[in-house]
């Protein structure tokens, strides 16, 4: 059976591409950064791939607001193909910027991805300042594919728009549809029931990732594709040394592998 195809999309600000290129190749994908030109003057065509990845950074400057300027430009430019996309079964992964794109070209919400409606926003922390931590998530949803075998996870953050934010109505709706991913949590995967620093940003519900009511599309605020290796820990070189005198064997594999694996998996 031939390797899932993925679409990394980059340009304009986007600085998180070449990571996840190469995680979804780790995760035994074939990756591919892709420019937006690209599939605008369809010289590339989504419908060659099986995920579409939108990587973290600060497309467009984060000008208006994260992510509004490059939403508004592929919902207008490649609006139609993504919707064929998302409708032949596709999936798409939208991680920190790529979660605001997301959010703010409205398949993240309630609501069908198809229609393209935004309900929800993510927007500026709490803190005032941008947050550059690691945080630990637990998993909510059990519809979710790119969740699989996951309970929970430690990954870094990096962002100054991170809090996520709805109509207590649409957040409800959420929680209802089993879309809510990931909320943040402590150690012992308790939420983190707002308390700063371990929800970042003051997001509504410790809400850290959400789905589609398909459970196909995710955004999430954390970073997967910055946890790829044991030695990505900020920690690691003391967990060595712990599991030497355990006698426990280093393990490789960070733990964000595992959702990019979980998406390439889905098409084998």
């Amino acid at each position: 059976m031939a390797k899932p195809r993925i679409l990394v999309l980059t340009g304009y600000g986007i600085n998180c591409d070449y990571e996840t290129e190469f995680g979804f190749n780790l995760a035994g994908g074939v990756a591919e950064r892709v420019h937006i030109n690209s599939l605008i003057m369809a010289e590339t065509r989504l419908k060659d791939y099986q995920i579409l990845a939108f990587p973290g950074g600060f497309s467009f400057g984060d000008d208006v607001a994260s992510g509004k300027v490059l939403a508004s430009k592929t919902r207008v430019r490649l609006g139609e193909e993504i919707r064929e996309f998302i409708a032949k079964g596709g999936l798409i992964i939208g991680i920190c910027n790529g979660f605001q794109v997301l959010a703010k070209f409205g398949i993240l919400s309630d609501q069908p991805a198809e229609k393209y409606q935004q309900r929800i926003t993510v927007t500026y922390n709490d803190s005032g300042r941008f947050e550059d931590r690691w945080v630990w998530l637990k998993r909510l949803s059990k519809k979710c594919v790119w969740l699989d075998g996951i309970p929970g996870l430690y990954l870094p953050v990096a962002h100054g728009e991170g809090k996520f934010f709805a109509e207590q109505k649409v957040a409800k709706a959420i929680e209802d549809n089993d879309q809510v991913a990931f909320i943040y949590a402590r150690a012992d995967l308790t939420p983190a029931q707002g308390e700063y620093p371990l929800n970042p940003n003051g997001s509504l519900f410790d809400i850290a990732g959400i789905s589609d009511p398909s459970g196909r599309i995710l955004g999430m605020m954390p970073h997967p594709e910055r946890f790829l290796s044991f030695y990505n820990h900020p920690r690691w070189t003391w967990l060595k040394e712990d599991l030497k005198r355990k006698g426990l064997p280093i393990s490789e594999p960070g733990q964000g592998l595992k959702i990019l694996q979980n998406g390439v998996n889905y098409f084998k």
